[in-house]
């Protein structure tokens, strides 16, 4: 797990606030949703891992410098 600095951690918190939709493009999980399955941020822990409740149930979160995600806009 890569550790995150203060100052990239309020960033995560700035770029991703609460109510934020992401579209995942990659998770290394064997229980991870699919690729293009989309949520809505609820928080960023102290490890810079986002907490998305995904549109299939999913409750995964996104580890910070492993898995990626992209916003989307509407």
């Amino acid at each position: 797990m890569k550790l995150i600095r203060p100052e990239e951690f309020e960033e995560l918190r700035k770029i991703y606030p609460n109510g934020t939709r992401v579209e995942l493009l990659q998770m290394n999980d064997i229980q991870a949703p699919p690729a293009g399955t989309k949520g809505t941020v609820y928080g960023v822990d102290d490890t810079g891992s986002l907490l998305v409740h995904w549109d299939n149930g999913s409750g995964l979160s996104v580890i910070y410098g492993e898995d990626i995600v992209r916003k989307v806009v509407d």
